[in-house]
């Protein structure tokens, strides 16, 4: 961060302070944010954890849950003022505007100094203070960073560092995918030095399941995944009426994309979900195919190399077939992959 100097003079006065992130928080995005807010609140800044839409419920359980603001209908015109009346709007593990959804025009109309902490590819968010790394493995990571490189370090208490954690803990697979570099381990070490309790952060996020999710996995993996051999692919197609029958909550269809990348021999997966209004994809992959691209390309997405997500407004058929032709596109690349 090149104005990090400007950024703790910023911050030596209290100040009124927005924080938000991407619709449907993940455990990065939701810890980035409560994790940052819990720093800023020892300067007593007045802060507010603003999220575009509901997230997991295996996720409250994060110290600031209960402060979090969940953007609605019904919330709009609080939301609203609190941007209305911010001195810092801090954008937290996205870097495009319409990652907030139905709240984007509210982010957009805000004219107030902006700081991005972020590590996604292609960032389209000029922001005031910029603390982007696309090589980072989480935002959490890069929330730490941050605090350290503000001099604050001894500051990160037990509540944060559990956040933080749980960021890096998701956003690197549990620590198995390429992203997760000798400063991650790094940082989990200092983590555990502060008082995080790894085991118990792992198990709150991981074995915490409704029996209704466990069952609603069991279908899927039985009657919903699609292996294509030659391609080196596998999928699941989801319909509104199967989310409908096992009662689906937000996050229940969190990971499940990663059941079709373990399948040996493939190399790009994908998880295809009727949501009513739009289709929603999810993407990985191994190796060299960038499905960041394939997303950008064929979707209206974007992530990082291995992991992004897309939208179709297609029906759920037409977007399956789209998605099909879009992957006997690039068969020869996937063999090539693979």
């Amino acid at each position: 961060m090149e104005n990090i100097d400007q950024l703790k003079q910023f911050l030596n006065s209290p100040k009124k302070i927005v924080i938000t992130t991407h619709c449907k928080p993940d455990a990065d995005a939701l810890g980035s944010s409560l994790a940052w807010a819990g720093y800023l609140k020892k300067y007593h800044h007045q802060v507010t954890v603003i999220t575009p839409t509901d997230y997991p419920r295996f996720l409250h359980w994060m110290e600031g849950n209960e402060e979090v603001l969940i953007y609605s209908h019904k919330t709009r015109t609080r939301v609203q003022q609190h941007f209305d009346e911010a001195d810092l709007v801090c954008c937290l593990d996205f870097s495009a505007c319409g990652r907030v959804e139905d709240m984007e025009d509210i982010l957009k109309a805000s004219e107030k100094p902006t700081l991005l902490v972020d590590h996604h590819i292609d960032p389209s968010i000029t922001p005031t203070y910029n603390y982007w790394d696309v090589e980072a493995a989480a935002t959490a990571q890069l929330i730490f960073k941050l605090i350290v490189a503000l001099g604050d370090k001894a500051l990160i208490d037990v509540g944060m560092g559990e956040a933080i954690y749980a960021g890096i803990l998701t956003d690197t697979g549990s620590f198995k995918h390429p992203s997760t570099s000798k400063e991650v381990h790094q940082i989990a070490g200092e983590l555990i030095e502060i008082g995080v309790d790894t085991s118990k952060t792992h198990h709150l996020i991981y074995d915490n399941n409704t029996e209704e999710r466990l069952r609603f996995l069991g279908y899927l993996l039985s009657e919903k995944l699609t292996v294509l051999p030659e391609q080196h692919t596998a999928y699941f197609v989801v319909t509104k009426e199967e989310l409908r029958r096992f009662h689906s909550q937000t996050g229940d269809t969190e990971g499940v994309v990663n059941y079709a990348l373990s399948v040996e021999g493939v190399v790009f997966a994908a998880i295809i979900i009727d949501r009513g209004e739009k289709v929603k994809l999810s993407f990985r992959s191994v190796g060299d195919f960038s499905v960041n691209e394939f997303a950008n390309q064929y979707f209206e997405g974007g992530g990082h190399k291995n992991a992004a997500g897309g939208v179709s407004y297609l029906n759920l058929n037409q977007t399956v077939e789209k998605f099909l032709q879009a992957l006997s596109e690039h068969k020869q690349q996937l063999t090539l992959v693979h």
